[in-house]
């Protein structure tokens, strides 16, 4: 092999070494482009690629990877990188998750950064880690109540009415209140509103006003000081994937995960606000629960949620126990 052609192979191998090298995460989560839990993943992404270090993040939106609630399992077992993911939809293979979905648990936007912080966030990231799955964003999003012709704000406006609720600690609380339960998506709320199926619905703030439901209703109750609907919806790695990653990529993605958990706390506070700005122009009745109210909801859940989470799962109490410690 003559000089030049000796120096070209030397480079293309250089070239090839060098490519191989860089790596790419897949990313799997269940929204559009415009919501902010894809820009909270979108944000990672950004700033990996501008940190320079030979890792890119590839992201499916909008189901175009896997189900919604079909993403933990094959996080878990290492065929899909990162998702963003209400982690209760995994609480069929980890009962603990279902504490992440429980009405009362969460009083505020800043009681939930608090619980993020806490030993009992520290139990939960404990059975990820059985898993092979770790946290590198915390989120909750919050949410309230509509009702057609009345205000919901204590269990006893509940009793007697049909009523939607998102996830099932808010039906076991809510037919402990004389509520019947209609089971749907939170996308068929206006439907089921318009026809007279549905009295009341519970959802997130954002689904309250995506799917236009201020059309159908009188009165809305929003995530305020306090309220009863929080969601856990973190962005989740897979840890061998981390843990394969040199610590310049390591360092690049932690980076980018702080930044985008500040982003999510303020985008969160701001979707229950601009839901009350929405429903109000749109002529409803804007009524917030008072602290006795959630009181009356927690007592009830303590009843009916709280006890029957206990008594499905032998390691209930002590992670109940962990959640309600964090004042």
């Amino acid at each position: 092999m003559n000089t030049k052609k000796l120096v070209a192979a030397m480079l293309a191998a250089g070239l090839a070494s060098s490519s191989a090298l860089a790596a790419e995460l897949r990313l799997s989560h269940q929204w559009s482009t415009k919501d902010v839990r894809h820009k909270v993943a979108q944000m990672v992404a950004d700033h990996v690629s501008a940190a320079n270090v030979d890792l890119d993040i590839k992201i499916f939106p909008a189901k175009a990877l896997f189900k919604p609630r079909e993403q933990y399992k094959p996080l878990s077992r290492g065929q899909l990188d990162m998702t963003v993911l209400p982690l209760s939809y995994a609480g069929g293979q980890q009962p603990a998750y279902n504490l992440t979905l429980m009405p009362g648990l969460v009083k505020n936007h800043d009681h939930a950064a608090r619980l993020n912080e806490s030993p009992f966030m520290d139990a939960i990231e404990e059975v990820m880690a059985e898993d092979d799955v770790m946290v590198l964003v915390h989120g909750y999003l919050a949410g309230g109540f509509v009702g057609r012709e009345k205000c919901i704000t204590s269990p006893d406006d509940i009793k007697g009415l049909q009523t939607r609720a998102a996830g099932k600690a808010f039906e076991q609380m809510l037919v402990g209140a004389g509520a019947s339960i209609a089971s749907m998506a939170s996308s068929e709320i206006y439907n089921a509103m318009q026809t007279g199926v549905l009295d009341a619905a519970n959802t997130s703030s954002s689904s309250f006003v995506s799917y236009r439901v201020y059309e159908q209703v009188s009165c809305y109750t929003p995530a305020g000081d306090t309220a009863l609907w929080f969601m856990y919806q973190p962005l989740l790695m897979n840890k061998g994937a981390f843990d394969g990653l040199n610590s310049a990529q390591q360092s690049a993605l932690r980076e980018g995960a702080a930044k985008a958990e500040a982003y999510y706390l303020a985008e969160a506070k701001k979707e229950d606000a601009n839901s009350v700005d929405v429903y109000r122009k749109a002529g409803v009745q804007i009524k917030e629960m008072s602290q006795g109210e959630f009181n009356a909801w927690r007592d009830l859940a303590k009843e009916t949620s709280y006890k029957m989470f206990v008594e499905d799962y032998p390691e209930g109490q002590r992670f109940l126990d962990l959640a309600l410690d964090v004042e």
